[in-house]
């Protein structure tokens, strides 16, 4: 059974600032990549990612951005969401939580290094854990 994940910005620029090929948001990204997860997202998310990682602070190469943002896009599953009222502490985090509220699937997650931001779900989970969950599902 394929996993499907809405992935936060911060798990973005972590695995995109790690020197460690073995960090646990690089290797998420890895799985996205390789086709194992399926990441979902509306467009107000993929705005968040290109407006964020385009952000001066991390140099980033654009081109570098757009191909990722472009490879997420064509790997994943762009889906609208419905205002769902919901109140977080960032509120920034909303899109996040309802993509992954709302997304019709037995194995959805919300990745992020920010679990305090959300409430206490197994659908929000750290890129350890989302790992763990990845490799649970592979043995």
């Amino acid at each position: 059974m394929k996993c499907h994940a809405v992935i936060d910005t911060n798990v973005l620029v972590s695995a995109l600032l790690s020197k460690k090929d073995d960090a646990p948001a690089v290797l998420v990204m890895e799985y996205i990549l390789d086709g194992t997860v399926n990441p979902v997202f509306n467009n107000y998310i993929l705005a968040e990612y290109d407006s964020v990682l385009r952000r001066e602070k991390f140099g980033f190469d654009a081109s570098l951005v757009t191909e990722l943002i472009d490879e997420l896009c064509a790997l994943g599953e762009l889906i609208e969401t419905i205002d769902s009222g919901v109140v977080l502490p960032d509120m920034k985090d909303v899109p996040f939580y309802e993509v992954a509220r709302q997304y019709e699937a037995e194995s959805i997650y919300l990745v992020t290094g920010n679990v305090k931001h959300f409430p206490v779900e197994p659908l929000v989970v750290t890129p350890r854990q989302m790992l763990e969950i990845i490799t649970g599902k592979l043995t």
